[in-house]
């Protein structure tokens, strides 16, 4: 499966808003988003910023597929089997991201970015129900127990995100910080998932 590998903080660039790619960078003073409020490029500065009704949609979905980290197939992948559930299909959409397993393990704040998640679940940190699981796409379900393994315990990146994470933050899931695990308890509302994006934009974009 293909990749992004270039640089973070241009996708925040584009998109003109942080989109929290790199951890604690992105509330620093190292952010480049605080220096550069504009696109990339040589002509980012002159960049026409008035869209069509295509590129707001456009926008709002490079952005959502950014944050969690997907590429378009993978993303619109997600999107059919949202749209083949009940329900809104947005919500639907949004619904599926958050059960993904390296988002799960980064709304614990085992991880201090989506792409660090990614990263420690690809190399086999973490247990689900007391078996390994490699794939960050892995999609949890109510009930589901999320666990640092046994000689993972000790690593940096893990007790340096907890120590940056508040209690408590998201009330669909439990983490106990003591033990490094963490239960997914139930699907969340739209509502209760922080995420800053209208999906109704990528809906009507990919209804066209």
């Amino acid at each position: 499966m293909a990749r992004y590998t270039g640089p973070s903080c241009k996708l925040c660039r584009r998109e003109r808003q942080k989109l929290y790619l790199k951890g604690t960078k992105c509330l620093s003073d190292k952010c480049p988003l605080e220096k550069k409020n504009y696109a990339p490029g040589h002509h980012g500065l002159n960049r026409r910023t008035k869209y069509s009704e295509y590129g707001v949609q456009l926008r709002e979905k490079q952005k959502v597929k950014r944050i969690y980290g997907l590429q378009e197939t993978q993303f619109r992948i997600y999107f059919d089997k949202a749209n083949r559930q009940k329900g809104v299909t947005g919500e639907n959409l949004i619904k599926l991201l958050e059960r993904r397993l390296d988002n799960v393990v980064y709304r614990f704040g085992f991880a201090p970015s989506r792409k660090a998640a990614r990263q420690l679940v690809l190399h086999r940190h973490f247990l689900v129900n007391g078996k390994i699981v490699n794939v960050p796409s892995y999609l949890l379900s109510p009930g589901d127990v999320v666990s640092v393994k046994e000689r993972s315990r000790k690593l940096d990146i893990i007790h340096n995100a907890l120590r940056r994470t508040k209690e408590n933050l998201h009330n669909w899931l439990s983490v106990d910080k003591a033990n490094l695990q963490g239960t997914f308890l139930n699907l969340p509302e739209r509502e209760e998932i922080p995420l800053e994006a209208n999906e109704q934009l990528i809906v009507e974009l990919y209804s066209k």
